[in-house]
């Protein structure tokens, strides 16, 4: 019987990380919790007031704009795996683009590989390997980066960073950008594959429109909320928000990551109001993803009878008289 290679220091906290994920996903959901908790128990009535202000129209208004970003992401994510030679249809792409709203509540990353992994399994023959499928993620990150570094000085004031590290920030996704045009022209890898679509400009320019219309849309739910609470909010505070609740969506902070990402740009504004906000993003977010989901259920279910009944059909003329 052969002995198992003995793992290095990396493989053996890499292993570690994927046992623990999830403990430590929920330990840290509760430190956050608790200590927003703490932060507004002498405002809870304040923080009541605010949530309820919101009218429900406004809320339904939010929660499609959510089911827009993600259309639109969806979207870019096929334009991706398309430029990369998988022949996935749109709509098998969409479910599976779908389960990325049940990991993506607790981590982004687990939000990837939850699609990742439907995808492959839901189409193994049409969609490309799974490190194609991991690199056509870089693409719409790269976009999303860069429009982050030109909009990062909305971040100065409210977390008092240097004037300079906008441009610093700019300097290094150009440099990453650049980085990633130039693997797109390599060959003979599986991975590199997944950049195909920044090789021509008709299908980068398609990329960038595709993200830039989830992008607004989730300012234009950040802006709406922020003033249905209360909070005086201008379009860069929306911006800084989106920027906020991005990074800390990638920390295994779980639901809280809306709440603790408006409490800490516009938390001198009043903190009550501005954790409401952020509760009505991660509400509005949820309902709108999970809407996105039940599509896809339906969906799967509406196909997988009509193939059944295809099946039925073809015994049926194939049986002798």
């Amino acid at each position: 019987m052969t002995r198992a290679a003995p793992r290095s220091l990396p493989q053996r906290l890499r292993a570690i990380a994927r046992r623990r994920r999830l403990p430590l996903t929920i330990a840290c959901s509760l430190v956050v919790t608790v200590a927003l908790v703490i932060a507004l128990w002498r405002r809870r009535d304040e923080f009541e007031t605010a949530l309820t202000s919101a009218p429900l129209w406004l809320l339904g208004v939010a929660a499609l704009l959510q089911i827009v970003a993600l259309l639109a992401r969806s979207e870019a994510w096929h334009r991706t795996i398309e430029a990369a030679g998988g022949t996935v249809q749109r709509r098998v792409l969409f479910r599976a683009s779908s389960m990325q709203v049940l990991g993506g509540t607790i981590n982004g990353n687990l939000g990837v590989a939850a699609r990742i992994a439907a995808l492959r399994r839901s189409s193994p023959s049409v969609s490309p390997q799974v490190p194609t499928l991991i690199a056509a993620e870089f693409p719409i990150l790269a976009v999303e980066a860069a429009l982050a570094a030109l909009t990062s000085f909305t971040l100065i004031g409210p977390l008092g960073l240097p004037w300079w590290l906008p441009l610093v920030a700019v300097a290094v996704i150009g440099l990453l950008s650049a980085g990633l045009r130039h693997l797109a022209l390599a060959k003979g890898r599986e991975l590199w594959r997944g950049l195909l679509v920044v090789r021509s400009l008709r299908g980068g320019s398609r990329l960038v429109a595709l993200v830039l219309v989830a992008v607004f849309a989730q300012i234009a739910r950040n802006w709406m909320l922020l003033h249905a609470v209360g909070v005086d909010a201008s379009l860069f505070d929306a911006i800084a928000v989106l920027i906020a609740v991005s990074t800390l969506s990638q920390l295994p902070i779980g639901p809280g990551a809306g709440a603790a990402a408006a409490v800490l740009i516009l938390g001198r504004d009043g903190v009550a109001a501005t954790a409401a906000a952020g509760l009505l993003l991660t509400v509005t977010g949820t309902v709108g993803g999970l809407c996105f989901a039940a599509w896809a259920g339906a969906d799967q279910l509406w196909v997988g009878r009509r193939l059944a009944r295809l099946r039925r059909r073809a015994r049926t003329t194939r049986r002798p008289a």
